[in-house]
């Protein structure tokens, strides 16, 4: 498995980037961050039931991904799925007031944290089962070369999920058919309690791809820019019509696998270096820094992304709880 990089150790190219594209990543990354801790609390306040899994540690990824899409594209991803819809601009309010079980959140108070949808920002869940999206993924690939509007579909799933026949389908037919999919593995290094390495053969998941004639990728998932230029080859391929890509992100969780998971199968001190040395809020923050935006700036940013996750916490448990007529409706799209 590739290494982390050191967040002491800055790629000079990279200074090059626009400064308002990486001030906008690391308020989206920040927003993630400030909400699933929020999150947590609620949780652990017994205000969010069922389960709930966190996303914190892996935000580099679906923001350096989101930065290059175009409207249209679609996106699909497992139950952590929170960081997701916050990317593609969900409101915060709904997100949360979904959490909670509000009529007020995304799918009425009736998904929950694992099942929410977005059709206007083209957000199509949040899937409960181990790799029940990946299939459909290439559904949403397929819809897109139909409609010829060059549109991409992104498919998001996890180390574990990578382990699923199902995910071996969805690359035959995305090959075959050359459908605009970028399927993404989120390799956060547990599926669920079990190390990839203990439950996975091969050295890395992304080579499996080979096999259906599938071009891949490894990228560090914990350096956001790295995961931008990954995706612009990577949707740019798709977009062209040359047919699917796999990115294999290597990246890290800091939470267990939901709320109700102790995380006993790996050390503290773990965790600790990952976030010493990796994190992906503090490698932007100290590019940031170099290119001269100060440490009160980027304090202030957190200040105002704070007040809007206090907010969405207010707002959805002040929300009412949907009514027993609610359950009849949205069962089938019209």
């Amino acid at each position: 498995m590739k290494k982390n990089v050191s967040k002491k150790q800055i790629d000079q190219s990279k200074i090059n980037y626009d400064l308002d594209l990486l001030q906008n990543m690391y308020k989206k990354m920040l927003l993630i961050r400030r909400f699933e801790e929020k999150a947590g609390q609620l949780y652990g306040m017994g205000k969010i039931g069922g389960f709930c899994h966190l996303y914190i540690g892996q935000e580099a990824v679906v923001v350096g991904i989101q930065s290059v899409q175009i409207e249209g594209d679609s996106i699909v991803t497992s139950y952590r799925d929170h960081g997701h819809m916050l990317a593609c601009d969900m409101d915060p309010k709904g997100v949360m007031a979904e959490l909670t079980g509000r009529i007020d959140g995304y799918s009425k108070g009736k998904g929950g944290s694992m099942h929410m949808f977005s059709r206007e920002k083209g957000f199509f869940g949040g899937h409960g089962i181990v790799a029940a999206q990946v299939p459909i993924g290439a559904g949403l690939a397929f819809a897109h070369k139909y409609n010829e509007n060059r549109n991409v579909s992104i498919t998001y799933f996890g180390d574990g999920a990578a382990n699923q026949g199902q995910v071996y389908e969805a690359y035959n037919i995305a090959s075959l058919w050359k459908l605009p999919v970028v399927f993404v593995i989120e390799n956060n290094k547990y599926g669920m309690g079990t190390s990839v390495n203990r439950s996975s053969a091969g050295e890395n998941l992304s080579d499996r791809g080979k096999a259906y004639g599938i071009k891949s990728e490894i990228v560090d998932g914990m350096d956001v820019m790295a995961v931008r230029d990954a995706a612009i080859k990577a949707i740019e391929y798709c977009r062209s019509g040359k047919g699917p890509y796999i990115l294999e992100m290597n990246t890290y969780r800091y939470r267990g696998h939901s709320m109700s998971d102790p995380a006993k199968y790996r050390t503290r001190d773990e965790v600790e270096q990952i976030r010493k040395n990796s994190d992906p809020i503090e490698n932007i923050k100290m590019l940031l820094n170099k290119l001269g935006v100060n440490d009160e700036n980027l304090k202030s940013v957190d200040t105002q992304i704070k007040s809007v996750i206090a907010d969405a916490a207010k707002f959805a448990q002040e929300s009412p709880e949907p009514p027993a007529s609610e359950l009849f409706n949205d069962v089938t799209i019209n």
